[in-house]
């Protein structure tokens, strides 16, 4: 079939789902602070990624991804489950589902061979806004914008790995560079937190404590920062 497959372990999520929707939480956090989601997708796509968090949701299916946002709280309710209304339920409660209705955090139309265009929708804007708690809305860098989305997703990397979900860094990589479209030049979450480095994403994670457990490193990760070694070295 021309797939790479791994081995994983039965879990909500299995193994790439399960990574994705703490990446999600990152995007969802930060739309509820004010910031506008088009910059999100801009910076994520220049960080290497085919599509930025907004783009990849109209993409998935606003109605699958509900759906599956609702699954993934109810089994992970520590990390995973929302208090207040998520970008992803105010789209959904609009029937804005992405490509496949034309509508979602972008408008799609179609182009000469039928394929969705995407274009900027002003609605989507007005939207969002109404989600924003906090006056002014958070003011953030490009850098921080990295963090809060990649943090969550290396800590679960991490979790799947302590719970045996699969079973080396290698496998979870893999997963997310074939099944997720994981940056290839940055090797997979993994590859990419050995080369920021354990101790200095540790470090990092410590400015976002008040986001909640999505922001809390894991027991192997600061194991292996106070080791001074990354996932990927043998044992």
């Amino acid at each position: 079939m021309g797939k790479t497959p791994i081995v994983v372990n039965d879990c909500p999520g299995f193994l790439v789902n399960r990574i994705l929707f703490p990446y999600f939480a990152g995007f969802i956090m930060l739309v509820n602070e004010g910031v506008d989601f088009q910059r999100i997708d801009k910076v994520m796509e220049k960080f290497g990624w085919p599509m930025g968090p907004a783009y990849l949701l109209d993409v998935v299916g606003i109605d699958t991804a509900n759906h599956a946002n609702a699954v993934m709280g109810r089994e992970f309710p520590d990390r995973m489950a929302y208090t207040e209304k998520t970008a992803i339920e105010a789209m959904f409660e609009l029937q804005r589902f992405g490509q496949k209705n034309g509508k979602g955090f972008y408008a799609y139309v179609p182009d000469k061979k039928g394929v969705p265009r995407k274009e900027p929708d002003p609605e989507a804007a007005g939207i969002l806004k109404a989600l924003v708690k906090q006056d002014p809305p958070a003011t953030v860098s490009d850098q921080d914008i990295i963090d809060r989305m990649m943090l969550p997703m290396i800590i679960e990397c991490s979790r799947c790995l302590e719970d045996a979900i699969v079973a080396t860094p290698v496998e979870v990589d893999i997963g997310l560079v074939y099944g997720l479209g994981f940056p290839p030049f940055r090797g997979g979450a993994l590859r990419y937190a050995d080369a920021v480095g354990l101790g200095a994403l540790c470090k990092k994670a410590e400015a976002f404590q008040n986001l909640g457990p999505l922001y809390r490193p894991t027991a192997q990760m600061l194991s292996y920062a106070e080791a001074g070694r990354g996932f990927h070295e043998e044992k």
